[in-house]
Formats: C-alpha cells, sequence, structure tokens
C-alpha cells in the first residue's frame, strides 16, 4: 500500500504537525507492506528530495513563508505527479495550497485528512479558501482529529462529525523514560527551581505572558526553541529585568530535551490562540511525570491536561493566573507529586505512540480495502 502524506513543512524543521508526520512515515514505512513518502514544502526555498531515516522526503521548492504558510508553484507539480503513484493520500491540514491542488487535480487516491487545527490567523486566507477546504473534507474518507473538543470547536468538523475518528497523537514512553542522572543535577544545579517551556517562539504561544506571570514567581524559566518571536521576547526580558530568572535557549536533541523535562518543576504552554489544536510537549512532560499548566483555548490541550488531576488549566492571556497556578505547584510540592503520578498515568494510558501509529494504521487498512 503506498500512502504519500502531505504537509506544509518537514524535518528538520520542528514543530508539532511535523512531528506526528514523522513519526507516522517512519513507524510504517516499509512494515506491514506499507511505502510511505512524504510530499511538502522546503524551508530552505530550493526543492530536494532525499531520503531522511529510510522515508523518501520530496521537498517543493518555495519563496519562502509567508503568514505561516509556504508559497510555492513547485509544490502543485509535485502534487500532481506524485497523486498518480499511490493509493492513499493523507493530507495534514490546515495548508490550503493541498486544498487548491484537490480542487484542480482531482486525484484518484482516496484521501485521508488529519485535521490539526481551523485556519486561525490568517482570517483573509481562510475566507478565500472556504469552499475549497470544504471540497477536501467531502471527498476524504476518513478524518483524524487528535481530541473530541476539535470537533465541538471546528465550524468545518461539524458538518461532517460522521466521517471524524479521533486518534490522539502519543509520545514514544521508552525514549521518555531514558534520562541522565548526572545530567539532570547539572541542569538543577545551573538554574534551580525553574519552571520550563518548549516550542516554536510563534506569536500564538503567548510567551509574553508567561514572562509577565516570571515577575511574581520565585522560580526561574526556561524557553526551549527558536522561532520569529525570539527577538521580541528577549526585548521584553530586559524591559522587565528578568535577564537574571529567564534563559533561552536553541532546541535540544532529544535525549537532552528529556532531561531537561526531568529537571523542571513545572511545565507551562500559556498558548494564546486555537492554533494550539493539541500540545505534543504537554504529553512529553507528562510521560515525564511533571505537573503542568495550560491555557483553556477549547482544543486538544484541556482534553490533555485535565484541571486539577494534571495541574491547572488557566484562562488565556492572564499572567496573574499564570503566577498563581505556578506558585501553587512549587509551594506545595505533594500537590506536584500527586498531580505529575496522575499525568504520567494518563499518558500511559491515552497518549502512548504505540497506541497512535496502530490505530492509524488501521485507518490506512480500512480505507484502502473499502
Amino acid at each position: 500500500m503506498k500512502v504519500l502524506q502531505v504537509v506544509k513543512l518537514y524535518y528538520p524543521w520542528i514543530g508539532g504537525v511535523e512531528k506526528v508526520v514523522q513519526q507516522i512515515a517512519e513507524r510504517l514505512n516499509g512494515k506491514d507492506n506499507f511505502e510511505i513518502e512524504v510530499l511538502c514544502c522546503s524551508h530552505e526555498k530550493r526543492g530536494k528530495e532525499e531520503k531522511i531515516n529510510g522515508v523518501k522526503i520530496h521537498r517543493a521548492s518555495s519563496f519562502g513563508i509567508f503568514w505561516g504558510m509556504p508559497f510555492s508553484f513547485d509544490f502543485f507539480r509535485l502534487f500532481k505527479k506524485l497523486s498518480k503513484k499511490v493509493d492513499i493520500i493523507d493530507f495534514h491540514h490546515p495548508f490550503p495550497l493541498v486544498d487548491l491542488a484537490f480542487f484542480l487535480f482531482r486525484p484518484k487516491a482516496k484521501l485521508i485528512v488529519h485535521y490539526h487545527s481551523d485556519i486561525v490567523r490568517q482570517k483573509a486566507l481562510e475566507f478565500l479558501f472556504r469552499a475549497f477546504i470544504f471540497n477536501t473534507l467531502k471527498k476524504a474518507e476518513k478524518i483524524i482529529v487528535s481530541n473530541p473538543n476539535l470537533i465541538k470547536s471546528s465550524p468545518y468538523l461539524q458538518k461532517f462529525k460522521e466521517k471524524c475518528q479521533v486518534i490522539p497523537f502519543g509520545v514514544d514512553l521508552e525514549k521518555f523514560k531514558k534520562f541522565d542522572l548526572e545530567k539532570v543535577q547539572k541542569i538543577k544545579e545551573k538554574y534551580g527551581n525553574f519552571v520550563l517551556f518548549v516550542g516554536r517562539l510563534n506569536y500564538y504561544k503567548g510567551l509574553h505572558y508567561l514572562i509577565e506571570a516570571m515577575k511574581d514567581v520565585k522560580a526561574n524559566l526556561v524557553i526551549i526553541g527558536e522561532g520569529p518571536e525570539k527577538s521580541n521576547l528577549i526585548f521584553r526580558i530586559l524591559k522587565l529585568k528578568l535577564e537574571n530568572k529567564i534563559f533561552l535557549l536553541p532546541f535540544q536533541p532529544e535525549e537532552e530535551l528529556v532531561n531537561y523535562y526531568r529537571a523542571c518543576d513545572v511545565f507551562v504552554l500559556p498558548s494564546i490562540f486555537k492554533s494550539e489544536a493539541f500540545g505534543l510537549v504537554l504529553t512529553e512532560a507528562m510521560a515525564c511525570g511533571k505537573p503542568v499548566i495550560s491555557t483553556e483555548l477549547g482544543t486538544g490541550t484541556s482534553f490533555v491536561n485535565r484541571d486539577g488531576v494534571t495541574g491547572f488549566v488557566v484562562p488565556p492571556r492572564d499572567s496573574k493566573a499564570l503566577a498563581e497556578a505556578i506558585n501553587k505547584i512549587l509551594l506545595d510540592k505533594e500537590l506536584a507529586q500527586k498531580f505529575g503520578k496522575n499525568a504520567e498515568n494518563l499518558v500511559i494510558e491515552n497518549f502512548s505512540l504505540q497506541k497512535m501509529i496502530e490505530k492509524t494504521k488501521g485507518i490506512y487498512k480500512e480505507v484502502f480495502s473499502g
């Protein structure tokens, strides 16, 4: 069975959607008669074809990324060519170029849509492509969503409920069990008691509010990530004179990242827009037995983090609420341990990568034989 996963960008570009695509591709390719390839746009503008961990990646040349979306004519050429050679196309929405490509070329391959989120920021773009998005969802055999909250909140998915199937994203539990105790101790010695954030430094992550909250928290903050908001965040840190308690680090290899999760006191995801549809990093921190704090967006973040069970869910854009939630966990070790244990158990039960892959494989087989 030949499957073409279609997504905006792919590894080494780092993001939640890109990670899910990579997990599916690498876990299924070459197994049980699956042949998985990926079509995406190049984040370096220049197109190329390459193999990463045995998976063939087709990168369309692009003019760059504008409003969070690659702009590429070459993508249409590659889509038309590759879509003729596969049995299933697994489209990771949102990416309007794909909706347009489906309308223009009408491929015969069966379609599965991984619906990660609505188009949130680019409202003009969403208005222009609305009819094409509905066309894509109408053609889809199945729509995979990461959480039930997304079906309830999306004006698109509400019209296609019968096609939707919830498959939560997952983490590799074995990887997150492995950590270097010596390195964990060194991180603790360097940063003391600290709050952790991991992710792309994008507009919707709400880091300005977390930085503001740290004025009222007697602990440090470690931010791991890169992105377009970095210079603004540095300016904010300097303006608030918090440069001695807030530390910005680049993305870390997964084996190093686990050590930071293990060393932190609490993990915080302060997102402010529904673009944060799941929060895979929440499950990673929870797999390491850490209490977590997230914001109520009506998306999967509150499906992953259960308020009062695995941590706290606070209103978005509320630095005071963030500070209060962080302090409650920092000042109550018994509560922190209870949240952390509950978090780890919840991930084992509901958010394992193995379960995600098995369920995805089941959908592929069902659609292929249907």
